[in-house]
């Protein structure tokens, strides 16, 4: 999945020009509850700001609240001016960025401002990733990393039945052994399935209903 996948669209976005005061931006801050808007000049992308930026700005510049807020402008205190997506970026490498930061502008190749991406949206994708939004029974357990293995459990499953909700694999260490966590819907015969799996050579490492 890319980026452009899950970015908000400008036309839901709330924004702010890069000469509107900072209290203008306060006010948007506070009654959307939204962590961060773009600054844009006209549809230009000149930065991001926060109500974190805000305070920690007026915290430092030993000036009058009203003072501050009235006539300092967003682009003042902007930030990641130069740290933004262009929408064909994989989204899961976007958590990296999201990581310390609410929010990441889209943008084109002239800087045009095209929307967002929030920590947000790319968290609720990997919980769905997961089937974190769906009730029944995760298996972990691991494989030999060997051509077909894959294909097999896909022939188990099908066998039994399984409706696979989610299907994850992780690197290990070791090569030659692939981590997998597999989500399937509850039903009376999972230990028959598991047990399948098991004298298939899957290891089996914890079954948890969720």
């Amino acid at each position: 999945m890319f980026v452009k996948s899950i970015m908000i669209p400008k036309f839901n976005c709330f924004v702010v020009q890069h000469d509107d005061s900072l209290q203008t931006a306060l006010n948007i801050l506070e009654s959307k509850k939204v962590d961060g808007l773009p600054v844009l000049k006209d549809e230009e992308y000149v930065g991001i700001i926060t109500r974190f930026g805000i305070y920690e700005n007026f915290f430092n510049s030993h000036t009058p609240k009203e003072e501050f807020l009235n006539e300092r402008r967003a682009v003042d205190i902007a930030t990641h001016q130069d740290n933004y997506l262009q929408g064909h970026e994989i989204f899961e490498h976007t958590l990296l960025k999201l990581k310390d930061f609410p929010l990441l502008a889209v943008v084109d190749e002239n800087r045009k401002f095209l929307g967002v991406v929030t920590r947000y949206d790319v968290l609720e994708q990997f919980q769905s990733a997961f089937g974190m939004n769906k009730p029944g029974v995760r298996i972990a357990f691991t494989s030999v990393e060997t051509e077909g293995r894959i294909a097999r459990l896909a022939e188990i499953a099908h066998h039994f039945h399984e409706h696979i909700i989610s299907l994850v694999t992780f690197d290990e260490t070791d090569k030659l052994v692939r981590r997998i966590v597999m989500k399937v819907e509850k039903k009376p015969n999972i230990e028959k399935f598991t047990k399948k799996l098991e004298d298939s050579g899957f290891r089996i490492l914890d079954i948890q209903e969720d």
